[in-house]
């Protein structure tokens, strides 16, 4: 993924990936509820999403879609943590991620799941 979108932009986007396409008002409207963003404020980063290429914009009622998955950025910005904060390596996360809170038996034996998908 190429494209960096920052926090203010990935709430916009959050509304979009949990709801589908929508317009630009239903997407004010949550962010009103959820954030207190006026429309005014919404409508710019909706804006600026569709420049960047993130979302695309169609008639009637400025309806807006999502033109990257969720998947994609959580990857990119995953990627950018490990690189920027863990020197590359994601096992330095992980090991940081597992030391912050104690885990239960179930998700221990998720974790060991994943790993062993992964070999």
């Amino acid at each position: 993924m190429n494209v960096k979108l920052f926090d203010s932009e990935l709430k916009v986007m959050d509304v979009l990936w949990r709801e589908g396409d929508t317009t630009a008002k239903h997407i004010s409207n949550v962010l009103t509820e959820e954030v207190g963003w006026n429309m005014n404020t919404t409508y710019t980063l909706i804006k600026r999403c569709i420049k960047k290429g993130a979302i695309e914009r169609s008639e009637p009622n400025f309806m807006c879609h999502a033109l990257i998955p969720k998947e994609d950025v959580q990857e990119a910005e995953t990627n950018e943590l490990i690189n920027k904060i863990y020197d590359g390596s994601a096992d330095k996360l992980f090991a940081a991620l597992l030391g912050r809170k104690k885990l239960t038996a179930k998700q221990i034996e998720e974790l060991r799941q994943i790993i062993g998908d992964l070999e």
